[in-house]
């Protein structure tokens, strides 16, 4: 069973390669899951693993899937390993670590780790924008037969497969931390003079945590944001930004 987590895609592409391969059900966590504000989620597991499918943040793990694993009543586990399936831009630092962690918390058993590198989304810290449409491509294109590595290895012993990069206890242990409490807020997210009011950024919020505003037709972001971004990529009028981090930054369309 892989349960996945996706905001702009790429994850759900990957995951979706992987259960073609593997032959897992898929459960893809929606905001019924995801919110704070909902009862604690129940599931029951079916297969012969868990597999934990999200995007890296920040060379870590996405603050709603730690909550969702904390609370999540998971039904039928009992023996099961779980493994961790991530996609990242480049690498993962001690992700790894830290969803092990996670995992140990709640008395269940760690497998191994796997990461695939897919376009960069995040764009709202300076220095940082998405890839090239060439650099994209190539990561896409490379992606099916990483992911069939990966397959082939599933619930054999072994190392974990992931690129964990220069300084990984740094970003993990000290730019993780930073960035889950001075740049996750929803407070800045607006939409500029090119909003349509189309509603692309509603629908595609998996937190549903997007309205639009009836007298003036333009989305009003809540608190119960995942801090995806795929609000951000998915506006084809390119009219959702972060405060001013965002301005002159590009956008992933997705695969």
């Amino acid at each position: 069973m892989i349960i996945v987590f996706s905001g702009c895609g790429n994850t759900a592409a990957a995951t979706s390669e992987l259960a073609r391969l593997s032959c897992d059900d898929v459960l893809r966590l929606d905001a019924a899951m995801l919110r704070a504000d909902t009862p604690e989620p129940q599931i029951q597991a079916s297969g012969r693993h868990i597999i934990w499918a999200f995007p890296t943040y920040s060379w870590g793990v996405p603050p709603v899937v730690r909550r969702f694993m904390a609370r999540v009543r998971l039904g039928g586990a009992d023996g099961m390993t779980h493994h961790m399936f991530t996609t990242c831009g480049d690498d993962i630092g001690d992700c790894a670590a830290m969803w092990r962690s996670d995992i140990a918390a709640r008395g269940w058993r760690s497998g191994r780790a796997f990461s695939v590198q897919m376009p960069n989304t995040y764009v709202t810290m300076r220095g940082f924008d998405v890839d090239s449409t060439e650099t994209a491509q190539c990561k896409v294109s490379a992606m099916p037969a990483h992911v069939a590595e990966i397959a082939a290895e599933l619930d054999r012993p072994g190392a974990d497969m992931t690129i964990r990069g220069r300084f990984a206890w740094l970003k993990t242990r000290v730019v993780y931390p930073w960035f889950v409490r001075h740049d996750m807020s929803p407070r800045p997210f607006h939409a500029t003079g090119s909003c349509t009011g189309c509603g692309t950024c509603v629908r595609r919020c998996p937190m549903a945590n997007i309205t639009i505003n009836p007298s003036d037709k333009r989305p009003r972001w809540g608190a119960e944001c995942a801090f995806c971004l795929g609000c951000y990529h998915a506006c084809q009028a390119h009219a959702v930004a972060y405060g001013n981090k965002t301005r002159r930054k590009g956008q992933w369309r997705g695969t």
